[in-house]
């Protein structure tokens, strides 16, 4: 669960509080997804942080719900990519695993998408809807298979409006397409190399990115809960 942003974009909401930890409907990002990922049978998550680091610690321990947790701070930014990398071991055993950007606000049904994942056998599945604004989002061009032919982040000029939802499966592979720089990020320098190895499972739920002020103030007014 990837947390460790900035969100200079939500100052001064973030001035004192993570990201993750700001509320929707008087329940912070961290318990929606920690909520949905108990619902879908993922019964460990990794949690990456930078700043707040001891506030995501502190309302973890005081806020349990059958999943298990592990806070890893970051003193230093490692980029999205980076921190797969950095956190390699923690997933060695698994054949498949989830990466979730933590300020992403959604009711997807995680298991479908498992299941889409686990009948195509690609690299990666990535979680794709529909947007309006494609210059600000990873853009992916999709084949009648689902199969994605290309990957671009913050297109100057889109081919599609089809954006990576910030919620992927991997498999192991991943890793050994993952830069050693820092930081290195998904978007930017390992799924644009990923493409034709992945599929796009579309989401027809409920997805909003919590990355300014102005989707925040939406979020409050249209998130409809988990139930």
């Amino acid at each position: 669960l990837l947390a460790a942003g900035l969100g200079t974009r939500l100052r001064p909401l973030t001035d004192s509080t993570p990201k993750c930890l700001l509320p929707v409907r008087g329940v912070p990002l961290l318990a929606i997804w920690l909520d949905l990922c108990h619902r879908h049978g993922i019964d460990e998550v990794l949690i990456n942080t930078h700043c707040h680091g001891d506030s995501v610690r502190d309302y973890l321990v005081a806020h349990q719900n059958g999943v298990k947790t592990r806070v890893v701070e970051e003193p230093v930014l490692l980029g999205s990519a980076g921190t797969l990398l950095a956190n390699r071991d923690w997933v060695a055993s698994e054949s498949r695993f989830w990466v979730i950007y933590a300020d992403v606000l959604t009711t997807a049904n995680l298991s479908r998408m498992m299941e889409f994942h686990l009948g195509h056998k690609g690299i990666a599945t990535l979680g794709a809807y529909e947007v309006s604004d494609p210059e600000r989002c990873g853009i992916m061009d999709v084949d009648s298979e689902g199969r994605i032919q290309s990957f671009v982040e913050k297109p100057k000029q889109a081919r599609s409006n089809l954006a990576f939802a910030g919620i992927m499966i991997a498999s192991a592979r991943l890793f050994d397409l993952i830069p050693k720089t820092v930081p290195s990020d998904l978007g930017f320098h390992v799924l644009p190399r990923l493409a034709p190895e992945m599929f796009a499972y579309p989401i027809s739920d409920y997805v909003l990115d919590i990355g300014t002020l102005g989707n925040y103030e939406l979020a409050q007014k249209g998130w409809p809960g988990l139930d």
